[in-house]
């Protein structure tokens, strides 16, 4: 067993846990490291540092938080091998991609830093003579974020840079799943020296989460977790009227045209499903496919898929690899058999393979209807469903009628069609001939059950603060 410690208020506990959190590797399904379990008192004394060290982290000038920014991205840089090496064991990414991550978060970190001279207010004109109206943007104070699995160490930062470059401390929950990066960027923390008590990183079961996110000092609570993980939220925050900024579910759908070249889309269309097993927020669950090219697309989709191998991405990292757990598999396994009962086509995959770890092979379903829960649910895993449509307006109208609203796809070379979708798909984001990628300059947001407020650039940096107008008789 590796021995971690939560990082409390700029130190790691010395004291021994009363208990622990077993990490088990998903592509062997074995327990390799044991977390401490955070005790209430452990999180409202890390909230308590965190509410005294912002009122001293506010009061610096925002160009000195740019620094220290600056400061954490470096030492995130030096550790990115260490972190990638912890990301990988918990997660099943191959080491190049776990490095990679970590590497993307030291460029987000340093993107968040160059806000610093650029969070401005507004001079509005009054109706009084001799009178100026101020808008000024002010940090909320403790931000309690809670992190996921699929993307531990970029949500992190995603999280944590904004809140910190706006003036805010934080207090942080990794996923139980993939808390030792988290332990591991806490080092790179320490490095960078921040202010004592602005950063706190601590594993907890989820009844310490709610005392967490309760703590009379907490302002924000920032998520990103499922539609259900989202509603206990919106819970915490009664407690002090804290904010919330929600990434929840999604069921991205992609609408591919008769002009789209249709090797380009399979491809594209197995890289994106398979990319982590499937666990990625945006990732394709729905293929809205125009009649004429639909069993010519499925064709190309067959093969693709079953030409695609699983295998553990230390030995394999080519391969697709494992699902977050084994309850993960077993619940996607079920929505494949019900969606078969329901009438579906398994094309490929649908089967639990033999062996340890927790792995599902790419699974291509057609024949599919709106109605089916396979297209109502969030699977975050490798399924895709797929379904055939005559005309464009029906397209939309499929790919819009759903409870999910976070990112949509659009294949096609016709710009009028592609105006159209920008200006009637209810979702967040569209991409017009690629997947997503949340471009961390452009704003990643949902509609509907997918979330409320958001993520990166301008106004997800916004986000965690708050205004105060200032009415100056002169």
């Amino acid at each position: 067993m590796t021995d971690h410690r939560n990082f409390i208020g700029g130190h790691f506990a010395d004291t021994p846990a009363a208990s622990t959190i077993d990490v088990r590797n998903p592509a062997t399904g074995k327990v390799f490291a044991a977390v401490p379990a955070a005790t209430d008192a452990d999180v409202l004394h890390a909230v308590d540092l965190a509410a005294k060290a912002q009122k001293s982290w506010r009061k610096l000038p925002a160009i000195e938080r740019g620094n220290a920014l600056r400061r954490l991205a470096d030492a995130i840089e030096r550790n990115a091998e260490r972190i990638g090496e912890a990301l990988a064991r918990e997660s099943g990414k191959s080491l190049s991609d776990a490095t990679s991550e970590a590497i993307y978060g030291v460029e987000l970190m340093r993107y968040h830093a160059e806000w610093a001279r650029r969070v401005d207010g507004e001079v509005i004109e009054s109706d009084t003579p001799d009178e100026t109206l101020m808008l000024k943007r002010e940090p909320i104070g403790v931000v309690a974020c809670l992190i996921p699995f699929n993307f531990p160490i970029y949500t992190l930062v995603r999280k944590i840079a904004p809140a910190l470059i706006t003036g805010n401390a934080v207090v942080v929950r990794p996923s139980n799943n993939t808390p030792t990066s988290a332990f591991a960027f806490a080092k790179a923390v320490l490095e960078a020296d921040l202010p004592e008590g602005l950063v706190s990183i601590m594993t907890m079961t989820h009844e310490t989460a709610r005392r967490m996110c309760t703590a009379p000092a907490v302002g924000m609570i920032t998520l990103t977790g499922s539609v259900a993980a989202g509603q206990t939220v919106l819970d915490y925050c009664k407690a002090n009227i804290a904010k919330p900024s929600l990434e929840l579910g999604g069921k991205t759908p992609v609408i591919v045209e008769p002009d789209a070249d249709l090797d380009v889309v399979a491809r594209m269309v197995l890289n994106a499903k398979t990319a982590h097993c499937g666990q990625v927020c945006t990732s394709v669950e729905r293929l809205y496919v125009q009649r004429s090219v639909h069993d010519a697309l499925l064709d190309r989709l067959r093969t693709a898929f079953s030409a695609r191998t699983i295998a553990d991405r230390s030995s394999s990292p080519e391969s697709m690899g494992p699902l977050a757990n084994l309850a993960a598999r077993d619940r996607i396994h079920a929505m494949v058999e019900r969606a078969r009962a329901e009438g579906a086509t398994v094309e490929t995959g649908g089967t639990i393979p033999d062996g340890d770890g927790y792995f599902y092979p790419p699974t291509l379903l057609s024949g599919c209807r709106q109605e089916m829960e396979i297209v109502r649910e969030e699977v975050f895993g490798p399924v895709l469903a797929v379904i055939p449509y005559d005309t464009f307006d029906e397209a939309l109208a499929l790919a819009s009628d759903h409870q999910f609203g976070l990112a949509s796809v659009l294949f096609t070379e016709n710009y009028r069609k592609a105006m159209k979708a920008a200006n009637e798909i209810e979702a967040g984001e569209l991409y017009i001939n690629r997947f997503p990628a949340d471009p961390y300059q452009g704003y990643h947001a949902g509609w509907k059950k997918s979330g409320l407020g958001g993520d990166d650039g301008k106004h997800g940096m916004l986000e965690f603060t708050q205004t105060r107008l200032v009415v100056l008789k002169h």
